[in-house]
């Protein structure tokens, strides 16, 4: 069969066929979940005789309002940085590669991300490079034994530049524990708006009305957690800086606007019934 294969050659086992992380499971699995739910509601609600756009508008408010904060908790776009930039692929190596590299902080954890550029300066197989790498700091130590374990690995030297800002916590390099911070806040104020969430759909059968105020928290909540993992930001902005000038520039990313627009959202919606 050596001839559906691009280069010819005979079969060979020894290659660990390694690829880039394209799509993050846990996201995925979530939107799975709850677009088969809302599935299997369009297909009964055929079947609704009473109350048609209410029960409607209401299932689906509530099925996106809970994705995202699944989605907002899971997810790597809280803050985020991304340039191209012209680095040695290996420290103290002359061999320098052009590369896009980005870095996403979320609420529990760092995604860093390296592509390189296709260039014909360069010697190096540059397919072959594609990272997506994550750096969790759930744990107090758990950044720092992330850190160590990328230096074992031999991780490419933008990767662990990276990650080293965010490993150390003294002489000036406080961003990590500023972000662990930042993202723990963030992760209580959340998971209490998910609770809520699941309160607010038990009450909204039995008791309407105390459903509605329970919206009420929960988007009080999702708004709230904004606010917190704003006011636990880095008070001085992490500049990442590269080679000819290049900087890694940290802005807020899809996952904060989603869940601030969403809160207030739903606060928008209770005010207009």
């Amino acid at each position: 069969m050596k001839w559906l294969r691009s280069d010819g050659g005979p079969m060979f086992y020894g290659y660990s066929n390694r690829t880039p992380v394209t799509g993050d499971v846990q996201m995925i699995t979530t939107c799975l979940i709850f677009g088969t739910i809302f599935t299997a509601f369009l297909i009964i609600f055929p079947g609704v005789r009473k109350e048609r756009f209410t029960t409607f508008t209401t299932v689906t408010l509530s099925l996106f309002v809970g994705n995202v904060i699944l989605l907002s908790i899971l997810g790597s776009s809280w803050h985020v940085a991304e340039t191209v930039i012209t680095s040695a692929y290996r420290a103290l190596s002359k061999e320098l590669i052009t590369a896009e590299l980005g870095a996403y902080v979320g609420l529990g954890h760092i995604n860093i991300t390296l592509c390189a550029i296709p260039s014909d300066n360069s010697s190096m197989p540059l397919e072959d490079i594609s990272f997506n790498e994550r750096f969790s700091w759930l744990g107090a130590h758990e950044m720092g034994e992330s850190y160590q374990a990328a230096l074992y690995r031999g991780m490419p030297f933008p990767i662990l530049t990276v990650a080293e800002y965010f490993s150390l916590g003294q002489e000036g390099f406080a961003w990590g524990g500023q972000y662990r911070a930042a993202g723990y806040y963030g992760s209580i104020f959340l998971w209490t708006a998910f609770v809520l969430w699941f309160l607010m759909n038990v009450l909204l059968i039995v008791v309407p009305r105390y459903g509605a105020y329970t919206m009420i928290g929960m988007g009080s909540f999702m708004v709230g957690a904004t606010v917190a993992y704003h006011c636990m930001l880095p008070s001085s902005p992490l500049v990442i800086r590269f080679q000819d000038d290049k900087f890694l520039l940290f802005r807020l990313g899809w996952c904060f606007w989603l869940t601030l627009f969403t809160g207030l959202f739903a606060l928008r919606v209770l005010y207009n019934t």
